[in-house]
């Protein structure tokens, strides 16, 4: 008996742990998705905000379905007003105003269209009023649908045409059954206005998100973040020139890497965001103290000079993280003016970064005597170093002429003995290995094997002068990546100040100096272009 009660218990016990088991995992399920609701929001608390705004908007326009009065004053078609309100209402007021005018206008020019053809049909029989129905929504709708290829009309107004398509085909074709279409075009023109004046207050009133403001922090945040590239890609320029093989999975390496990555990353990714936003903001009111149109077309070319820049950036990351390295002996010659250039750049980013965040002008002398010193080392540095780059030259002229003496038979036995002695690789190696091979080894006569011993050490030689020559390969292009990005810093600045001349920034003055020496003179762009291509002037 006992023994029957330990066991009704085990499997009351057993099918408890069954049925909850799903309901932990549930549990656990809605926590997770809580969670990542939470940080979404606490991403940008606006979103939050703007859920709550729409959940309000939706509340006040059902009450015109709702309450009795409204109900028998419009009718069933309340729901137009509902469905305007989900369709209008946008995160940011420029998108709102656009979509609420787009639709406001569509539906008075529809409405007005369709009240014209209604009295031109309605003096005619029903054969010929069907043919004036037929014939009028054909041509509307082929040159509505076709006015919506025009750039400047699927830029601006395609969602207009589109609901002037549906709104002039929703009363027509209705016109056609009921004789008195007036009610219809009134109750339509009527809800719509009531749905986009609740989003137009929800949007203009209620804690309005500006699309201008975003799109001008967001451009704020590109120097932000390419600075931060930028600095990620200093922290890493002082271990390429160091061990790079050291620690290179560290956790704190990886964030800077990560972290390098996310900056210019989202400036690559930024074309089709900054382009809506500039649109969105040429549709919102001057909420600034100035009454001439925002130029936010010069905040969409100055997004695509960055761009152009986080290319080169992106660049030199790559050459950073590059699986082929010039050694570190040659290396360390060029840490210094390296990484002092690379903070130059950053301290330029950031001065254009606080400029434009408080709608001031950047200094006069922002390209300063610092970068210009920088580049003037790295130039100096190598062309103190003129083998690395001109030894291709004389190794190609070496070569040559160790081929033509081969290949006329006048190569001495001093030459091979030479080639032989300088070439101690892995690859002389293997071919000394390949020469001195049993002669049964081979089935080549012994003429051509003589020739193929003579023949191998002088290619290794040539192989090794080339290894010499491609090892400083990969530090010429970063050298070349650091002085292009120099070059582009200049567009970018010369794109910033015409975007400053454009929007009236405020003038700069010397108490907008923010701990960076920029005690640069007006001549530093002629001073810097003898050091843009320090490579090339090696080589002269």
């Amino acid at each position: 008996m006992a023994m029957a009660c330990a066991l009704s218990s085990i499997d009351k016990k057993s099918s408890l742990l069954t049925l909850t088991a799903p309901v932990k995992k549930i549990g656990r399920i809605a926590a997770s998705w809580g969670r990542h609701a939470w940080s979404i929001g606490r991403e940008d608390p606006r979103r939050a905000v703007h859920a709550l705004k729409a959940g309000t908007a939706l509340t006040l326009v059902s009450l015109l379905y709702i309450l009795e009065p409204f109900f028998k004053g419009i009718g069933k078609n309340a729901m137009w007003a509902v469905m305007t309100v989900v369709v209008v209402l946008e995160f940011n007021a420029g998108a709102t105003i656009c979509k609420g005018l787009n639709r406001g206008l569509g539906t008075v020019l529809a409405g007005s269209l369709a009240l014209l053809i209604e009295l031109v049909a309605a003096s005619a029989g029903m054969v010929f009023r069907a043919f004036i129905v037929g014939a009028s929504v054909f041509i509307i709708g082929f040159a509505a649908t076709y006015t919506r290829f025009f750039p400047s009309i699927k830029k601006s107004y395609d969602y207009g045409v589109l609901i002037f398509l549906l709104t002039f085909n929703l009363i027509t074709v209705s016109s056609y059954r009921e004789h008195s279409v007036l009610p219809l075009t009134r109750d339509r023109l009527s809800t719509i206005a009531i749905g986009c004046t609740i989003c137009l207050f929800m949007s203009l009133l209620v804690l309005p998100n500006w699309s201008g403001e975003d799109l001008h922090n967001s451009t704020v945040g590109k120097f932000e973040g390419l600075a931060t590239s930028i600095e990620g890609c200093t922290a890493c320029v002082n271990e390429y020139f160091r061990d790079q093989d050291k620690d290179s999975n560290a956790p704190d390496k990886q964030e800077v890497k990560a972290s390098i990555q996310i900056g210019y990353r989202a400036v690559l990714d930024s074309k089709s965001s900054d382009e809506t936003l500039a649109h969105y903001a040429s549709w919102e009111p001057r909420h600034s103290m100035h009454c001439y149109s925002y130029p936010w077309q010069k905040y969409v070319k100055l997004g695509s000079v960055l761009r152009y820049f986080a290319y080169t950036v992106a660049a030199l990351h790559g050459c950073v993280e590059s699986e082929i390295q010039t050694p570190l002996s040659v290396r360390s010659l060029f840490r210094d003016p390296c990484t002092r250039v690379a903070r130059e750049v950053v301290k330029v980013l950031q001065e254009l970064a606080v400029s434009m965040k408080h709608h001031r002008r950047c200094a006069p002398d922002v390209l300063s005597d610092h970068l210009h010193e920088a580049l003037q080392d790295l130039n100096s540095a190598i062309r103190s170093q003129p083998r690395l780059f001109l030894g291709s030259k004389h190794a190609c002229a070496a070569n040559r002429r160790m081929l033509m003496e081969l290949n006329s038979g006048k190569l001495s036995s001093a030459s091979r003995a030479t080639s032989l002695q300088s070439c101690k690789t892995d690859a002389t190696a293997a071919a000394l290995s390949e020469t001195t091979k049993p002669a049964g080894a081979g089935d080549q006569p012994p003429e051509r094997n003589e020739r193929s011993n003579m023949l191998r050490p002088t290619l290794s030689k040539i192989a090794v002068t080339s290894l010499e020559f491609f090892e400083a390969l990969p530090f010429a292009a970063f050298a070349s990546l650091l002085v292009e990005m120099v070059v582009r810093l200049e567009l970018v600045i010369e794109e910033v100040k015409n975007l400053e001349r454009a929007a009236n920034f405020r003038e700069f003055t010397g108490h907008d100096h923010l701990a960076i020496d920029l005690s640069g003179r007006e001549n530093t762009r002629n001073s810097n272009s003898a050091a843009l291509n320090p490579v090339s002037a090696a080589a002269e």
